[in-house]
């Protein structure tokens, strides 16, 4: 953080018009208060063979072929043996004692949130991260309730300024539709998060060799070719107004050609952009966003520039392979008999007795078995012309950016985005991890993008307040009602309003 290396969020901060929101702050979940809330929702005796998994591996149970969190403690041999990833290591603040514990303790976050310079977080945690991929039944769905429990309860005090995220596992539609009534009709939760895909079996592999799950896999994100309709799940996300906002780990569903054995930075760098990036085509192309334009979704931790570049890619690729664009290499559109003659002229010599079998690798060549039905790779999208893609994509979208994250201008530039849209970029502080070394200069590091001029003050105002309002504001309209930035949220709302309208 270079040149504010001394500057602190409150003296940034004191320079603004507006607030800010962290759309994405990170907490160390209260490990004690989360295994008492495992006894309450699963029973005493669920509970201590749950703790017993729990303290024997850190990270909620498991063993390799069953589960993800088995492989935090395999040695380097048995990573060798299998292609495991590295997983994190020393991934917490420690150095810094107020950082280290303000990652734990929800009561010193919301008591130094003026030192931080910002005025309200959403927060999420280190084991709603690995609790919804849990593959056993039981222990997901108890893990996950008990661990909502525990939020809602831990925070109840601090809801003027700290929000805590309900995780919902993803495994069925009605596993997670069960999970969400109860986190927000019951437990009163307002933002959930989903994990970025399912690891599901692969069924040919899975029926030889089960053993090879969960590192053989493939990863349903729910909307191309997914295992179950989760249309269901998002309809009643609407019904209860609460926008899907979706995190990844560095999880094991790195595929293989992309990890590394022995190292955890190798593994990080452009991990959350690879699943985030899988989410977002899956539900775009799959017509989710097109199905339900109500709803927003909110891919975290990855950043801009893979959202930038998806969109262009999308929208070029669709002009070539649309159905009207597949005119142009339809087989039944080729001239065969001028082809030959130009190959007869221009072949020389290689064509000479040569042109029964270039008839023959030309039927071949040119011949593609395609059912006219599937011809279509698009139809769930409903695009008439290309500037669909920007309610398609960029209108649904929300993308959380980091504060060091130097492509967070593509998100406001309209001389070069896709179609000239302004992207949903949502600041998102990270603190509790590694990569946050002092959370007293976010804010100021995010900030040098403005002071850089290549960021507005509008620009500045959406990153780090508007675009946050909209996400979850623009799902329920009382959602900031009683927080300490109610009155800014709703004039935000209200100009939001406004413009869908003239």
């Amino acid at each position: 953080m270079s040149s504010h290396a001394h500057v602190s969020g409150a003296e940034i901060r004191a320079r603004l018009p507006h607030p800010i929101i962290d759309g994405d702050a990170h907490i160390n979940e209260f490990y004690p208060g989360f295994l008492e809330a495992i006894d309450k929702v699963g029973g005493p005796e669920f509970g201590r063979r749950y703790r017993a998994g729990f303290l024997s591996s850190g990270t909620g149970g498991g063993h390799r072929g069953g589960d993800f969190s088995g492989w935090v403690d395999q040695s380097w041999d048995e990573r060798r043996r299998w292609r495991t990833r590295r997983p994190a290591w020393w991934g917490m603040p420690t150095k810094n004692l107020q950082d280290a514990a303000t990652a734990v303790l929800p009561g010193l976050l919301y008591e130094r949130m003026p030192e931080l310079g910002w005025d309200f977080t959403i927060v999420y945690g280190g084991l709603g991260l690995f609790l919804p991929i849990e593959q056993d039944e039981e222990r997901r769905r108890i893990g996950c309730r008990a661990l909502n429990t525990l939020q809602a309860d831990m925070y109840a005090e601090y809801a003027d300024r700290l929000c805590p995220v309900a995780v919902i596992p993803m495994h069925t539609p009605q596993e997670a539709i069960e999970e969400l009534e109860h986190a927000v009709v019951r437990l009163r939760h307002k933002v959930i998060m989903i994990p970025s895909g399912v690891p599901r079996p692969i069924a040919g592999l899975h029926a030889s060799a089960p053993e090879a799950f969960p590192d053989a896999h493939w990863i349903d994100a729910y909307g191309v070719d997914s295992e179950h309709d989760y249309d269901p799940f998002w309809q009643r996300c609407i019904d209860l107004g609460v926008a899907v906002t979706a995190h990844a780990g560095t999880l094991p569903t790195i595929p293989w050609s992309g990890r590394s054995i022995s190292s955890y930075s190798f593994n990080h760098v452009g991990n959350h952009a690879m699943h985030q990036a899988h989410l977002a085509k899956s539900l775009v192309m799959g017509g989710v966003t097109h199905r339900f334009p109500k709803l927003h979704f909110a891919l975290l931790e990855g950043g801009m520039g893979w959202a930038f570049q998806q969109m262009a890619e999308m929208m070029g690729l669709w002009e070539k392979r649309s159905v009207e664009g597949l005119a142009n290499t339809n087989p039944a559109n080729l001239d065969r008999a001028g082809y030959r003659r130009l190959v007869e002229r221009h072949a020389g010599r290689f064509a000479e007795g040569r042109m029964a079998q270039f008839d023959q690798s030309l039927e071949n060549f040119f011949t593609a078995k395609v059912d006219p039905a599937d011809l279509d790779e698009w139809a769930a999208m409903a695009v008439g012309d290309a500037s669909d893609f920007a309610d398609r994509y960029a209108a649904r979208l929300f993308f959380g950016c980091e504060a060091d994250d130097r492509a967070n201008v593509l998100a406001f530039d309209r001389r070069l985005t896709p179609l000239r849209v302004r992207f949903n970029a949502v600041f998102g502080s990270d603190i509790g991890h590694f990569d946050v070394p002092d959370m007293r200069h976010v804010v100021a590091e995010a900030y040098e993008l403005r002071e850089e001029e290549l960021m507005s003050d509008a620009d500045f105002r959406d990153f780090t307040f508007g675009n946050a309002v909209r996400l979850h504001g623009g799902m329920n309209p009382h959602f900031f009602d009683g927080t300490a930035v109610e009155a800014e949220a709703r004039a935000i709302l209200a100009e939001t309003e406004r413009s869908s309208t003239a």
